[in-house]
């Protein structure tokens, strides 16, 4: 058998070392079950802890060595009571982004059997779209991991919201792909855009260039919504979409709001794709006040886990990776219909061990012949 694809693993801080080991545990029993080769890790030391202990955020020659991976795995950064000197939390995995053009934030919002449904309409039970939040620039490109705020004494502070043509094109593409993989599995596939054109010119031609990507596209349903309009409709009639394709604050801020209805942020997982690397990570913080009591919901990193073993598909050309995130998936499926996934995050009586194993057990349980390479 060939050998596995590497990924590069960056546990992070607080419930992040607890959740990346179970998703990493739960990629590889899958791995195993399908005949895929098993995925080599090369963990590297970041995030608000290392940076208490070393002064710097990512151990020396970290952010290379993450990129000459095939993918890189994160389990959460940051603890609110380590931050710099200007007040910003410690956010290395923002310099990945920048670094390695990870414009094409995805973000799944999929409710499950037995997981709370916090709308009342019954059409939220079958609640499956996808945020899909470029990455690299909006007004993040001011982030203060990238040192480019203008800070004016102690009087003012200047951000620099950023589109550019080349990286919202690709954006834009990626999203009308997206949309033919998901009509291809039978699902509805419409594409909106939403933005805020009708106050900013930047968002304006955000806009125009969706309309320049969608003209090549003219099977493809699409739609537009400001993004104030947006919060609301996803209260009122979240049912009605199916991929959001927005920037990147707009889609910080949409992609927990939409995490919010299918049971919260411990479901919400999240890949940053570029041209040449991933990042997959759990949406979710380090949670330091629950981090090493077994506590943690470890789905979101697990759900991430699956969107990087599709992402190896492509990658690697092995396409086993694609059959173990199937496992993987229909293994979560099967354990909130059978009621047998109750995480303490929803009530639940079940911690990120027992969580973990029983993802391990439907896995198993599912009898998957095993595939060559």
């Amino acid at each position: 058998m060939t050998s596995g694809a590497r990924i590069a693993l960056i546990k992070g801080d607080g419930i992040g070392i607890d959740v990346a080991d179970a998703a990493m545990r739960v990629a590889n029993t899958a791995c195993e079950r399908v005949g895929a080769p098993a995925l080599q890790f090369d963990e590297i030391r970041a995030g608000a802890g290392y940076f208490c202990e070393t002064g710097q955020d990512i151990e020396p020659g970290g952010e290379a060595r993450a990129g000459e991976a095939d993918a890189i795995f994160l389990g959460a950064i940051g603890l609110p009571s380590i931050r710099h000197d200007d007040g910003t939390e410690i956010s290395p995995h923002l310099r990945l982004r920048d670094r390695y053009g990870l414009y094409a934030g995805i973000r799944p919002v999929r409710a499950y059997p037995n997981a709370p449904q916090r709308l009342a309409d019954p059409r939220a039970a079958a609640l499956d779209l996808v945020v899909l939040r470029e990455s690299t620039e909006g007004l993040f490109y001011s982030a203060a991991a990238h040192k480019r705020a203008v800070v004016v004494g102690d009087e003012e502070v200047r951000e620099t919201l950023r589109i550019t043509r080349a990286t919202t094109e690709k954006l834009h593409r990626f999203a009308f792909r997206l949309a033919e993989k998901r009509r291809a599995r039978g699902k509805r596939a419409r594409l909106t855009c939403v933005d805020k054109a009708n106050v900013f010119a930047s968002m304006a031609f955000f806009r125009k260039i969706f309309d320049e990507v969608a003209a090549e596209h003219p099977g493809t349903e699409i739609g537009y919504n400001y993004v104030d309009a947006q919060a609301l409709d996803l209260v009122r009639r979240p049912w009605e979409f199916d991929i959001l394709v927005m920037e990147n604050m707009f889609g910080d801020i949409i992609s927990d709001l939409a995490g919010g209805l299918v049971g919260g942020m411990g479901m919400a997982a999240c890949a940053e794709i570029g041209d040449e690397t991933g990042l997959f990570q759990p949406a979710h913080g380090s949670a330091p006040d629950i981090m090493g009591q077994d506590k943690a919901n470890p789905l979101a990193a697990i759900l991430s886990a699956v969107l990087m073993l599709d992402y190896l598909v492509e990658k690697t050309g092995v396409a086993a990776y694609g059959t173990a995130a199937s496992a993987i998936d229909l293994a979560v499926e099967a354990g909130f219909e059978a009621n047998r996934l109750r995480p303490m995050e929803f009530g639940g009586d079940m911690g990120t061990h027992a969580v973990t194993e029983e993802v391990l057990a439907h896995i198993v349980a599912q009898g998957i012949s095993k595939s060559v390479g």
